[in-house]
C-alpha cells in the first residue's frame, strides 16, 4: 500500500516539475527571439528602412515564434512575439534602440 502511494506521489510530483520546466523553457525560447526581432527591427529602423517590422517578423519566424505586434517610433522598435513549444505559447515584449534614442521621426542622414 505505501509503496504505490509513493511511487503515485513521486508521479505526480514529477509530472509537475516536467511540466514547470517545459513553460520556463517556453518563456525563454519566446524571449530570445523577441529580443532579436526587437534588434532586427531596430537595426532597419535606425538605417531609416520601412520594412522594419517585416524584417522583425522575418528573424521571429527563423526563431520558430510569430510576431504578434510591431511598432517603430523614431530607432525604437517595440515588439511583442509569441512562441509555441508543447502546450505552452507566451507571449513575451522586447524593445530595442540605441541607448540615447528619442521616440520620434529618424533624423535626417547627410
Amino acid at each position: 500500500m505505501w509503496v504505490a502511494l509513493s511511487a503515485a506521489t513521486m508521479c505526480a510530483v514529477f509530472a509537475a516539475v516536467l511540466g514547470l520546466g517545459q513553460a520556463v523553457a517556453a518563456r525563454h525560447r519566446a524571449g530570445g527571439a523577441a529580443d532579436l526581432a526587437a534588434l532586427a527591427a531596430a537595426d532597419r529602423a535606425l538605417w531609416g528602412s520601412p520594412d522594419a517590422c517585416a524584417k522583425a517578423a522575418e528573424v521571429a519566424a527563423a526563431q520558430g515564434a510569430q510576431l504578434v505586434r510591431c511598432s517603430v517610433a523614431g530607432e525604437i522598435a517595440d515588439v511583442r512575439v509569441r512562441a509555441r513549444f508543447g502546450p505552452y505559447a507566451p507571449s513575451v515584449r522586447a524593445r530595442a534602440g540605441p541607448s540615447l534614442a528619442v521616440p520620434g521621426p529618424p533624423p535626417a542622414v547627410p
